[in-house]
């Protein structure tokens, strides 16, 4: 009736090789140390950074939206700014759809 007991449990409770608690839960604190400066680390930096950058925004800049829309920034408010994306045309955005600040002169090269 051998073929009904497996080996490993043929072999006694203490000999199935059961190591040290503390090695088994060296993976997923690895794991999780592992997302943590690989994941949640940069994305809570770039939050950071683009926070201040939207916070920064001044009348006069010249800015890029998530759109992808070009224009000069003509009055900040609290939560929008009126943006002049061509003589005579204004539109008003949040100022979380900001994605960057252009460098003076960008509009006029563009012409």
């Amino acid at each position: 009736m051998s073929f009904l007991i497996s080996d490993a449990m043929a072999a006694g409770p203490d000999a199935g090789g059961q190591g040290d608690p503390l090695m088994s839960l060296l993976l997923p604190v690895g794991l999780v140390a592992l997302f943590y400066f690989m994941l949640i680390r940069p994305q809570s930096k770039r939050a950071k950074e683009h926070k201040e950058l939207v916070a920064g925004v001044q009348k006069g800049e010249e800015i890029v939206t998530g759109g992808g829309i070009l224009g000069k920034v003509t009055s900040v408010d609290d939560n929008f700014v009126a943006l002049e994306i061509s003589p005579g045309v204004t539109i008003r955005i949040q100022k979380n759809a900001i994605q960057s600040i252009m460098p003076k002169g960008t509009i006029k090269e563009l012409k």
